[in-house]
């Protein structure tokens, strides 16, 4: 495929993310996110394991587990507690970070250049993200803005973590390995703080299977398929459509009006994730035409 056919179905992740806000608040019930996060990514890892009927080696357990943990368990109970103590759009903004520490984390762990062009779209992004979502409401709880950094910390680690370390399995296999071990260690940990879920609904059910087979399964192996193809910056990036979504989707389903300058930050994202993706283009074609000038000036 294409590099932009690559860029088009990974931005897809991140617009079904966008989702998660209005299924959660219309479909499950209140009061459970660890609990609920554990629903979503357990059943989802162990059907894409049983699928492809592939099991981590031993040698990639521990960086299974890691992974999990960074992408998943750590990343969503932190995600839960920035939520609960922060404004969505606080909490929406300081994700939103994550795009400039991937560009720093690929730099120290993987090499990549810093490029000029991808701090200015990072840091362009979030200024369109606090746009969207920042109101007069907007309050700042220390330990949620500690959890919000730690969850876009998080995130990104996973992100590069998961370019880093590339297991020759498809892209379902190992989102399988991830969920399920981000799963099992969620698991005990509602079952410790949370108190035991109510009796769900046929509302409730259809909630979960959304945000488990679609907003998890499907969409995070699209996810580390991209990872694997694009760069890094280029991925972390494409993660700013998520709040595009959640705000349209409020729009479109609740109700809920749009001001002009949220679609001004609406604008300002778009303009940033294509300004992105073009900042960390792969600088290819500018080394092959160094190196046939420098086979020509050899002849």
């Amino acid at each position: 495929m294409s590099r932009t056919t690559d860029i088009l179905l990974t931005a897809l992740a991140p617009a079904v993310w966008g989702s998660t806000y209005l299924v959660t608040t219309e479909a499950l019930p209140a009061g459970y996110p660890i609990t609920l996060a554990a629903l979503r990514a357990l059943p989802a890892g162990l059907l894409l394991v049983a699928l492809t009927r592939s099991l981590p080696p031993r040698a990639w357990l521990g960086r299974t587990l890691l992974l999990g943990s960074l992408n998943f368990a750590l990343f969503w109970s932190l995600l839960f507690v920035a939520a609960y103590r922060l404004p969505g759009g606080v909490a929406a903004t300081l994700g939103s970070l994550q795009a400039m520490m991937v560009i720093l984390m690929a730099r120290g762990w993987l090499g990549t250049p810093v490029r000029a062009g991808a701090v200015t779209a990072a840091a362009t992004g979030v200024l369109g993200v606090a746009l969207l979502l920042l109101g007069p409401e907007a309050a700042v709880d220390p330990v949620g803005v500690i959890a919000g950094i730690g969850g876009a910390a998080s995130m990104a680690a996973g992100t590069v973590l998961s370019r880093k370390w590339q297991p020759p399995v498809s892209a379902l296999s190992y989102t399988g390995w991830q969920l399920t071990a981000g799963g099992l260690i969620l698991l005990p940990l509602a079952w410790i703080v949370e108190p035991s879920l109510p009796p769900l609904t046929a509302l409730n059910l259809s909630g979960l299977i959304w945000l488990g087979l679609i907003g998890a399964g499907a969409t995070y192996a699209i996810w580390f398929r991209g990872i694997a193809r694009l760069e890094p910056g280029a991925v972390s990036m494409l993660g700013m459509m998520s709040p595009v979504t959640a705000v349209s989707l409020g729009w479109l389903w609740l109700g809920q009006g749009l001001s002009l300058l949220q679609m001004s930050g609406a604008a300002i994202v778009l303009i940033s994730v294509w300004a992105g993706q073009r900042a960390n283009r792969p600088r290819v074609a500018h080394s092959f035409r160094a190196s046939r000038v420098a086979q020509s000036r050899a002849a």
